[in-house]
């Protein structure tokens, strides 16, 4: 007796679909650099003119397991908006315009109209990028994955000037560090953020008082894209250096972009923290140290700038949308100290 290929569970028909499904999303995203249309084995870019001496940054990353929550949610839209920007947030803190991206998306079982709507939100988090999304992979792996669930992970390439690198070379003590606010727990810590909140979606939808939202909500909230508002601010002020406050949170990120024998000081009171990070904090009897090691703690992005160009740097952000504070500066020493 034969056993075919759709016999084993993978329907290769499936994946025709999901690629005629996906086709007007991955179209919108096309910039001028663009060569060729989907379904080619490669994407082709055109390297961009304007850049004298181009170098390519490169950046990959997924969205972790925050995709319970999306799944438990049966909300697929904007999880695709999370994994471009994970990628293109770590780039443009070299200073790099994103060019192109590709995804990577595995289940046991495909959907056509699911991966369509996650790759909807890849394709929105490309054009709040600027990058065009070139191509990808979508995997039927039965067996692999529990029915319904999925994974998602991708790559962005950017091109900056090699002149016009920025990596925090040229940073000193005295420097000033100002964060820039992000639009929730963006896509880091959840595994524990799955232990304190749950995973009973009748609790999830329902309002929190103390939270002022409902849970699912707040943590399905996309991550905020940067990357327009840093390429606009590098245009105007001689940034330093930029941290994407990521997995590690302030501990771990920001001295990423610091030379040997300088570390800083954080004002832990220079803003607001929200109210999701606090009440994550008492639930898990969490230090400060430890907070500030696992989530952002409502700062997204970190740029560091000498202390002349603060006002300008502000000014700037905020004419982008972006809501920004002071929140500590640089010192002789290593790491991250909080007063």
């Amino acid at each position: 007796m034969a056993i075919s290929y759709k016999d084993s569970g993978v329907d290769v028909e499936r994946g025709y679909q999901a690629v005629k499904l996906m086709k007007e999303h991955v179209k919108s995203t096309y910039t001028d650099g663009v060569l060729g249309d989907i379904g080619s084995f490669g994407g082709f870019f055109r390297m961009p003119k304007n850049v004298k001496n181009p170098v390519l940054v490169a950046g990959t990353d997924g969205v972790g397991t925050k995709l319970k929550y999306a799944i438990l949610a049966n909300k697929h839209d904007t999880i695709g908006i999370d994994a471009v920007a994970m990628c293109v947030n770590d780039i443009v803190c070299q200073g790099a315009q994103p060019l192109f991206f590709l995804d990577y998306f595995a289940t046991g079982a495909l959907s056509p109209e699911k991966v369509a709507t996650v790759v909807s939100g890849i394709a929105e988090g490309c054009r709040q990028s600027g990058a065009a999304l070139i191509g990808g992979e979508t995997a039927e792996m039965p067996g692999f994955y529990p029915e319904g669930d999925y994974d998602i992970a991708g790559f962005a390439v950017g091109v900056v000037d090699e002149k016009k690198i920025i990596n925090g070379s040229t940073i000193k003590s005295g420097d000033v560090l100002i964060g820039i606010k992000s639009s929730g727990v963006h896509s880091n810590g959840y595994s524990l953020v799955r232990k304190l909140w749950g995973e009973n979606m009748e609790e999830l939808e329902k309002y929190d008082e103390e939270l002022g939202a409902k849970p699912i909500d707040v943590l399905l909230t996309p991550t905020k894209i940067y990357v327009n508002s840093i390429l606009e601010l590098i245009k105007t002020v001689k940034v330093k250096g930029i941290a994407h406050v990521t997995g590690g949170g302030f501990i771990e990120n920001i001295p990423r972009i610091f030379p040997d024998g300088i570390g800083c000081v954080i004002n832990k009171k220079s803003y607001e923290i929200p109210k999701v990070f606090k009440i994550m904090q008492k639930r898990a009897a969490l230090s400060d140290e430890q907070v500030y090691n696992t989530f952002n703690m409502g700062i997204g992005m970190v740029v560091c700038v000498k202390k002349a160009d603060v006002e300008k740097t502000i000014a700037q952000l905020e004419s982008t949308g972006e809501e920004c504070v002071v929140i500590g500066k640089t010192v002789k020493g290593s790491g991250v100290k909080f007063k």
